[in-house]
């Protein structure tokens, strides 16, 4: 089992091919192959949990659904919170339970995910390569310390770390180009 709290960063990738030639050139491998994710997050018609900085998601990927609740974040140079995920038999089965306990499907987003890892050497870290429809990224979880070592392998340094999650991300990008915010999904499929 995963630890219960979840430490990472993101950051912007300009040059998606490159990112991951490096990561390959680190001794990474594909651990999980591209795959696409949607991404649904519940929240009460107030807002309860956004309020409390938690997250209630559905998440499927091919066959495979998954529920996870993110509490709060912790303040530090990473995003640090309490993880909770489990596998579910039906993800439409679980959206009527959440709607009947009173929470609506308030966000989506979609992604492609490419998850990385380092050999049999003990690390202790997950890369992803996301691609988003609003730019790619690279996500580092892990120990923190596990987290500015591969940036820094990876030609990255603190002030590219980007905690904000990706609802935050896509309510900013729609800002700067004057857009209003729906949901964060591909027009088409890449």
């Amino acid at each position: 089992m995963k630890s219960p709290t979840e430490t990472e960063v993101k950051i912007r990738l300009s040059d998606r091919p490159a990112a991951v030639d490096r990561l390959q050139q680190l001794g990474f491998k594909v651990s999980v192959p591209r795959a696409f994710e949607s991404n649904t997050i519940y929240d009460t018609g107030d807002q309860r949990l956004r309020q409390a900085g938690t997250i209630l998601r559905l998440r499927q990927v091919g066959s495979k659904a998954v529920i996870t609740w993110k509490g709060a974040g912790e303040p530090g140079r990473h995003k640090s919170r309490q993880e909770l995920e489990t596998s579910i038999g039906s993800l439409e089965a679980l959206h009527q339970i959440l709607g009947k306990l009173g929470y609506d499907a308030a966000f989506r987003y979609e992604k492609y995910r490419t998850e990385f890892v380092r050999g049999d050497d003990g690390d202790s870290g997950v890369v992803t390569v996301d691609e988003t429809p609003i730019g790619n990224f690279l996500e580092l979880e892990g120990p923190g310390d596990w987290i500015d070592r591969t940036a820094k392998q990876l030609g990255f340094s603190e002030p590219e770390y980007i905690l904000d999650s990706y609802g935050k991300l896509y309510i900013a990008e729609c800002e700067r180009r004057g857009l209003q915010p729906t949901h964060m999904v591909f027009t088409s499929h890449p």
